[in-house]
């Protein structure tokens, strides 16, 4: 790590740090932004609900009800919605994710369309939901402006990916939530430590408040190994040996956590539709049902939340790496698993060395999704003070994502010097 710092300040990486600085630049103009309050409104004081995982992500700035309230957000769940569709549901998107790179392009650009509709959608009901009795104009001009934010964040994560360094949406995501620790721990040292208190009670607070962070950062750490975790199937291939000097052996890996945060955010989405139904039609009944029995912070809600959380996880990694497409590419390539016969044999050996690794790693993403509601109802803390969730799962992939490049992007131009020595 210090050796890929020293190399960023090399005189050969002005370039590399251009794009650092620009990416920085990027990233302060979208935390500015989440702070700008829509004109006309005031902060949201209702408990959020479902909602906090948008908050989280926008860095506070659904609470504070800004132009940036929405971020990104009905981006992903536009890309989920055509990945979806990519699975022999709609044929025009099947075709489409086998053009290869025209086809992707042609995804992507149907993806913003549809993020787009879908802000506006979203826009509109918040500003029903938390505007009250405003007039039909009101809850336009809300959408209106909140949709006009989700598209500038959409243009700001694109420009930060081509003249950046990094995915620019990823790390937009990542930007609001770090823009929230430092209130998160000011309200976690205000609730734990008693300054007006008598010297004990402030030391015990202090011991508490220590306690705290440590088990905070030992959870990061927890979440780096869990993602650079993985299960490699060796391979090998009928036009190399293995046996000669200098070869390197070939695996097939499959991480621990596949389906990423995607399977919160699904669970979410979806215990979240009832409650928004029930906001609209304001019926005492079907709200009271909602609140007891869809409620995650409540018993049958938290639990039917973990089911949903593990059956989204084991479905979701299944779509990003089919066992049959695998075993036919490395059919086509004259690679094999050894010990395992090409084909259907093959096919089966992967899906069950997945399904292995998917039931630990959903089981791990549980945890994690579960420890923010566990940790609020036993310590009684305020709400926006949590120990790991899916807010902390997103900084660490994408920090890890992004070091990576920048690390590949400094080896490649090792290699690029080094040759023109040789030359």
């Amino acid at each position: 790590m210090f050796a890929t710092i020293k190399q960023m300040f090399a005189p050969t990486s002005a370039d590399l740090r251009k794009r650092i600085l620009f990416t920085l630049v990027g990233l302060l103009i979208f935390v500015i932004g989440t702070g700008i309050t829509i004109p006309g409104t005031t902060n949201i004081t209702k408990n959020l609900g479902f909602l906090e995982l948008i908050n989280v992500m926008g860095g506070g700035s659904l609470k504070r009800f800004s132009i940036f309230a929405l971020g990104v957000t009905p981006y992903i769940n536009a890309s989920i919605i055509t990945q979806l569709l990519q699975m022999d549901i709609i044929p025009y998107f099947s075709e489409l994710a086998k053009e290869g790179p025209v086809g992707r392009r042609k995804i992507n650009q149907i993806t913003r369309y549809l993020g787009i509709i879908l802000a506006f959608i979203e826009g509109y009901a918040f500003a029903f939901v938390f505007l009250g009795n405003a007039s039909a104009f009101q809850y336009i001009y809300v959408a209106t402006i909140l949709t006009a934010g989700t598209a500038f964040c959409l243009w700001l994560g694109d420009q930060i990916t081509q003249k950046g360094i990094g995915n620019g949406i990823s790390l937009l995501i990542m930007a609001g939530i770090i823009a929230t620790l430092p209130t998160m721990f000011q309200t976690a040292f205000n609730s734990l430590v008693t300054l007006s208190g008598a010297g004990n009670e402030i030391l015990f607070g202090i011991l508490k408040f220590a306690i705290f962070v440590i088990v905070y950062f030992l959870i990061i750490i927890g979440l780096v190994y869990v993602q650079e975790s993985e299960r490699r199937i060796p391979l090998q291939y009928a036009n190399k040996t293995t046996g000669s000097y200098g070869s390197e052996q070939s695996f097939l890996p499959i991480k621990l956590n596949t389906a990423g945060v995607i399977p919160v955010i699904f669970a979410s989405s979806l215990l979240a539709i009832p409650a928004s139904i029930a906001t609209f039609i304001n019926k005492t009944g079907f709200t009271n049902f909602v609140n007891n029995y869809l409620d995650y912070s409540k018993p049958v809600g938290f639990i039917i939340y973990i089911l949903l959380i593990f059956l989204f996880g084991y479905f979701w990694t299944f779509i990003q790496l089919k066992p049959e497409d695998v075993a036919d590419n490395l059919k086509k390539n004259g690679g094999y698993i050894p010990g395992v016969r090409p084909g259907h044999d093959t096919e089966e050996y992967i899906s069950k060395s997945l399904s292995r690794v998917t039931i630990v790693g959903t089981i791990l993403l549980i945890i994690l999704a579960a420890l923010p509601i566990l940790f609020t109802v036993v310590t009684k803390l305020p709400g926006s003070v949590s120990i790991g969730g899916t807010g902390l799962l997103i900084v660490v992939g994408v920090a890890l994502e992004t070091y990576k490049q920048l690390e590949g992007s400094l080896a490649t131009r090792t290699y690029r010097k080094r040759r023109s020595r040789l030359r």
